[in-house]
């Protein structure tokens, strides 16, 4: 709720102890999600349409800039940081989005890649641009600051000479690390848990991802823009659920491909009272099985 509105209403969702006042604040709690997600998609569509105006949205990202500052004077500051995670995560650079809170104030929310410390990135940039940052802060992967929107041009000049100076294009270029792949035996629920036991995962302690080659046995987009698979290892085994988010509608479904190398992790979906093992797929590409 804290993203489009007071976040006091998701405390007091948990905290009531009246049926009815909860069943109240959980429905406004999913419109206001509801909202939230539409505003982001958006955004997200404005930012690809900039990319496609400066002639540098190509299909392999060759002519991309090594960092990314956007702006939008209709985006809201409650989703910029979505957005930019957004971004980076689809072109594997680090993105700045920026949203107008006035006339004389430009919100930005940073995201980065692991070669990259954008919280020093900023603090360089301020040092060698006196003025140019009103303010900022953050850590090694996500920050916040603060321009005036007239120096916005200037800014964004400043912040891709420093990331230049620590990062090159062909780090760029998306490289995903796995654990391998699992054997049949081990895609199971069971494993998804010990996974789930094993954290908390995060900054430096990443969430282990595999990867294997894998059968389609069905695929189809389910809410705007995600696909739903159901996939066989090619070692055999058990039908399994997989899901991919933000899909390229242009690439899927693809129904001439009949074979994937997938980079996954293992996920519990709760659905309609049952407890089902579901791959969530980080990355995929179609292969040739003999």
């Amino acid at each position: 709720a804290g993203r489009l509105d007071d976040m006091s209403l998701g405390i007091e969702c948990l905290i009531t102890t009246d049926p009815k006042m909860a069943r109240n604040f959980c429905q406004q709690l999913d419109e206001l999600n509801l909202e939230r997600r539409q505003i982001e998609s958006e955004m997200k569509e404005q930012a690809m349409l900039a990319l496609e105006k400066l002639s540098i949205n190509d299909e392999e990202n060759k002519h991309l800039p090594v960092a990314l500052c956007l702006h939008d004077k209709t985006w809201h500051q409650g989703v910029i940081g979505i957005l930019a995670g957004r971004m980076k995560e689809k072109y594997h650079r680090p993105v700045i989005a920026f949203a107008s809170v006035s006339e004389h104030e430009l919100k930005g929310s940073a995201r980065s890649v692991p070669d990259l410390n954008i919280r020093d990135v900023l603090a360089a940039v301020d040092k060698d641009n006196p003025g140019l940052i009103l303010k900022f802060g953050g850590h090694a992967m996500a920050a916040g600051l603060s321009i005036s929107p007239e120096l916005l041009n200037d800014f964004r000049s400043a912040f891709v000479s420093e990331v230049l100076k620590h990062l090159d294009l062909s780090q760029c270029e998306g490289e995903i690390l796995t654990d391998g792949p699992l054997q049949s035996h081990e895609l199971s629920l069971e494993t998804a848990q010990l996974i789930q036991q094993a954290g908390p995962w995060g900054q430096a302690f990443a969430e282990p991802v595999f990867d294997n080659v894998f059968e389609i046995l069905d695929q189809r987009i389910v809410g705007k823009n995600h696909l739903k698979m159901t996939l066989i290892s090619s070692q055999g085994g058990e039908p399994l659920d997989a899901i991919a988010f933000n899909v390229d509608l242009k690439s899927w479904p693809n129904h001439r491909t009949k074979y994937i190398h997938v980079a996954y992790k293992l996920d519990i979906n709760f659905y309609q009272g049952r407890t089902r093992l579901q791959l969530l797929i980080q990355a995929m590409n179609p292969v040739q099985q003999g």
